[in-house]
C-alpha cells in the first residue's frame, strides 16, 4: 500500500499545528516546514477544515490552527478521509476493472481484511501520540516566536 501525497501532507499539516498548539500558524510557514507547495497544501488544509480537523481564521492576523484537541484526532480517521475513495487495486473499481481474474479471485477478500486491520490499528493512534515528547519533530516544526529587535529592547525599561 502506498499513501497519497495528500494524506501525507494532511498528517504533516496536523503535526505542524499540533507542535505549534495555541498559536495561529500561516500557510506559508506550514508549507516551508512541510516541504510542500502552498497551493497543494491549501487544498489539503481546505479538506481538513471542512472535515473539522483544522480551523481557518480569516483576516490580517488569520491563519490555521487545530479545531480539535490533538488527543481527539485519530490517524485512522484522517487516513480514511483522504484514502477511502481510492480503490486499493483495480478490482475494487467495478467501473474500470479489466482484470480477467475478477470473478474467481479470492485476493480482494483478503485485501479487504488487511485494509480493515490497517485502519483499525491506526484508529488507536492519535495526533498526540505522534507529537507529544517528540523533541526532534518539535525542533523541525516549531515556529520561532518573533525576535524582539535590539531597538525594542533598548526602549523597554528594565525593572530592577
Amino acid at each position: 500500500m502506498r499513501l497519497t501525497t495528500r494524506t501525507n501532507l494532511a498528517m504533516r499539516a496536523l503535526m505542524f499545528c499540533a507542535v505549534n498548539e495555541g498559536r495561529i500558524v500561516r500557510k506559508s510557514e506550514m508549507a516551508k516546514a512541510c516541504n510542500a507547495s502552498e497551493n497543494h497544501l491549501a487544498q489539503v488544509v481546505n479538506t481538513l477544515s471542512q472535515t473539522g480537523y483544522l480551523q481557518t481564521v480569516r483576516g490580517r492576523n488569520g491563519g490555521i490552527r487545530l479545531a480539535k484537541a490533538k488527543d481527539h484526532i485519530s490517524v485512522g480517521a484522517v487516513f480514511r478521509k483522504f484514502e477511502a475513495h481510492l480503490p486499493l487495486t483495480e478490482c475494487f473499481d467495478r467501473d474500470h476493472n479489466t482484470c480477467p481474474l475478477a470473478n474467481s479471485c479470492r485476493l480482494p477478500t483478503y485485501l479487504v481484511g488487511a485494509l480493515g486491520a490497517f485502519y483499525s490499528y491506526l484508529d488507536g493512534i492519535s495526533l498526540a501520540d505522534l507529537v507529544n515528547d517528540n523533541v526532534e519533530l518539535s525542533t523541525i516544526l516549531s515556529v520561532a516566536a518573533p525576535i524582539v529587535s535590539q531597538l525594542e529592547k533598548a526602549e523597554t525599561p528594565s525593572v530592577t
